[in-house]
């Protein structure tokens, strides 16, 4: 008997008598991403496991490509109990704490391996300051290498002046600033029309965001840089969590093991794929340019520093942790 089996069976009678008492509960559950999305896909297939495993006595309901909330104001909905549970780019937070950055630090975790090293490192205090703000954390899955989307050839910084540069954080924001480029905050919904319009001409992102919002309609090359790898996040509002009984959070648990293996994995094998797919439609897909390299891993430490100095001791030992593995 596998785990979540187990787990499923001991929840059973829990279930049959919540919904004989008429105690079913629905969950809806905020997503910002399109429902092709990997992460959607796998947040719809973990909302199933809990539905099935609960008996139904917990029905999850997704809602992708914010839909029922835009993506910044996925993380607040949690918190105040607008909805039970959500999915959030906790990055686009950085403002509130410099530790939701942490994986986007340019150039520190460059790799799958890197970044579940570094999310490793940072889970515990990540889970201390979730806990602060009424969140408890339930998993965590990785966007594929961060690329560089331009409308017009880019083999400098120099080139990038004056771009308009689509952004969905403080490190995208610092970035489009230190390379001369205009940041323009865009959420993940509305990047396709963004890019038709004019609104935005270029953006750093994963080849999975620009394959399922074919910005080959409009955007032309797409430079391999392998900037950071910025991680989703599924999160509870506590008082509901704590509202579950023992057997029930045990369902979330397994459910939510399963979904993080499976959303690792669907993000490895996506990498090739998408960039076939941009290829496929068009786009010039390969390494950036020796120049643009160098360039950007100098203003990659600026930006390392800074993030530093701002998350200061908790910053500083997720680092070292990470150096030490």
């Amino acid at each position: 008997m596998t785990k979540l089996t187990a787990l499923l069976g001991a929840t059973a009678l829990t279930a049959t008598a919540a919904l004989a008492d008429g105690h079913a509960q629905t969950w809806d559950m905020p997503l910002a991403y399109s429902g092709s999305n990997f992460h959607s896909v796998t947040a719809a297939e973990f909302g199933k496991c809990v539905t099935s495993g609960t008996g139904g006595a917990i029905a999850i309901t997704t809602h992708p490509s914010g839909s029922l909330f835009p993506g910044a104001q996925i993380k607040r909905a949690i918190q105040t109990g607008q909805v039970n549970i959500g999915e959030r780019l906790l990055s686009g937070h950085q403002n509130e704490n410099a530790l939701f950055g942490f994986d986007s630090v340019p150039f520190l975790a460059t790799s799958f391996e890197a970044s579940n090293k570094l999310y490793d490192a940072a889970k515990g205090p990540l889970e201390e300051l979730l806990a602060e703000q009424n969140l408890t954390l339930l998993y965590s899955v990785p966007w594929p290498p961060q690329g560089l989307y331009f409308r017009d050839e880019v083999n400098s910084v120099a080139d990038m002046e004056g771009v308009k540069f689509r952004s969905y954080n403080n490190a995208t924001s610092r970035l489009a600033e230190l390379t001369g480029m205009l940041p323009v905050t865009i959420e993940a919904a509305e990047i396709s029309q963004a890019f038709a319009t004019g609104v935005a001409d270029a953006m750093v992102s994963s080849g999975a965001t620009g394959y399922d919002r074919k910005v080959w309609e409009s955007l032309n090359y797409f430079y391999q840089v392998d900037a950071w790898l910025p991680r989703n996040y599924i999160m509870v509002n506590s008082d509901a969590w704590n509202g579950l009984d023992e057997a029930q959070q045990n369902v979330f648990t397994g459910c939510a093991e399963l979904a993080e293996y499976a959303g690792y994995w669907r993000s490895v094998q996506y990498t090739d794929f998408t960039m076939k797919g941009l290829a496929d439609g068009g786009m010039s897909v390969g390494p950036a340019s020796e120049t643009l390299v160098g360039e950007l891993k100098g203003i990659g430490e600026t930006m390392t520093a800074e993030w530093l100095e701002n998350a200061g001791e908790a910053g500083q030992a997720i680092v070292d942790a990470f150096m030490a593995e």
